[in-house]
């Protein structure tokens, strides 16, 4: 049965995803001692970075629109994947994006 340290961990894990307003929230309000919630707070900045580089790339001559736009949607598949996770309890890392570590 789940208690209500568990469903807290999974909201601010799922609040991570939801834009950049949500991760700087749910980074203030986090168990640092949790790792289920560094897990996903980690995933969602790795998503949101990705989004930058994305945005970037759009002023690139040629193909960066095409690579902003395969960016963006990478972005979001990776956030309802993340969100899919979080609310299932899982920790299974992101595809490509999910080995990397930024924070611990």
């Amino acid at each position: 049965m789940y208690n209500a340290m568990n469903i807290r961990a999974r909201r601010v894990a799922v609040l991570s995803y939801i834009t950049w307003v949500g991760w700087i929230v749910a980074f203030l309000i986090r168990d640092k001692g949790d790792s289920f919630q560094t897990h996903h707070i980690n995933q969602a900045l790795m998503i949101n970075l990705l989004k930058i580089a994305g945005g970037l790339c759009a002023a690139l001559p040629g193909i960066g629109h095409s690579v902003s736009a395969v960016a963006g949607v990478a972005a979001f598949v990776f956030i309802v994947m993340g969100i899919y996770r979080a609310a299932n309890w899982r920790t299974d890392p992101l595809p490509l994006i999910g080995e990397f570590h930024l924070m611990y």
